[in-house]
């Protein structure tokens, strides 16, 4: 059974990117199938992966306006995750959409071609709420949302939830919220370890532990076009990631 996981924040600089390359190397490492699927025009996941967004010519774009399949566009990162690749391109098909029947579906219809050879997708959706991420959300089974350890970073989560709450009446009934992930965490600070608990007491949220640390090793790895578990193995960043895969694994 594939389950289709989308990590939404639309707050950026939460590590989202990050958390997707990391969570899906983790599942891979696990044993698992997994597809990570880039939904922000930057490319920020696929360049993070080690592949040129400028380079490509067929995209996840082409595939959400019907000119091509997933199968098309795939491509495989040196760490051997399979990836449905953006760049600026999708900028343009996120306008056209907007005029377009169905928009709301068209990435559901789009990985449903291919679910079956997957145990998860994965989605990195923008850092906006509009119609790139309101598709992601209506293709997800669930989703996880990635979030900074400070007071300033969980101010925008009641407007997710409004977009959690709008996509499970009109588009994905049953779409899970499975939990927040504190990332750029520093666990010697009172404040961090505050804001955990507030976030699960206003807005009654699982915490996904364990929290992801603070370090400069993830800024480093996308520099090589890798992730933290294939560049710092032993890493306390690349061992939190593997336990949250895990987590979510026990919870399918």
């Amino acid at each position: 059974m594939t389950t289709t996981l989308a990590l939404a924040n639309q707050k950026g600089g939460v590590a989202k990117t990050t958390s997707v390359a990391s969570i899906g190397a983790a599942l891979a490492q696990a044993g698992q199938r997994v597809l990570l699927v880039d939904l922000d025009p930057q490319g920020s996941l696929t360049f993070s992966l080690g592949i040129d967004p400028e380079e490509l010519e067929v995209t996840v774009a082409e595939v959400l306006l019907g000119k091509a399949v997933v199968r098309d566009a795939l491509v495989t990162s040196e760490e051997g995750l399979d990836l449905l690749p953006a760049n600026v391109a999708l900028a343009e098909a996120e306008e056209n959409l907007i005029s377009r029947t169905g928009r709301e579906q068209r990435l559901r219809v789009a990985l449903a071609k291919i679910a079956d050879e997957y145990d998860w997708i994965v989605l990195d959706c923008p850092p906006a709420l509009g119609v790139l991420t309101v598709g992601a959300l209506s293709a997800a089974d669930e989703v996880l949302i990635p979030l900074q350890a400070e007071t300033l970073s969980h101010r925008g989560v009641g407007q997710l939830l409004d977009t959690i709450h709008d996509v499970r009446r009109f588009t994905n009934p049953d779409l899970v919220i499975r939990g927040v992930l504190a990332t750029m965490y520093d666990g010697r600070t009172a404040h961090a370890r505050n804001v955990l608990a507030a976030i699960s007491e206003t807005y009654d949220l699982e915490v996904i532990d364990p929290p992801i640390p603070k370090t400069i090793r993830f800024a480093e790895a996308p520099a090589i076009g890798r992730t933290i578990l294939s560049t710092a193995r032993s890493h306390k960043g690349a061992e939190a990631y593997r336990d949250v895969a895990r987590v979510l694994m026990a919870g399918r």
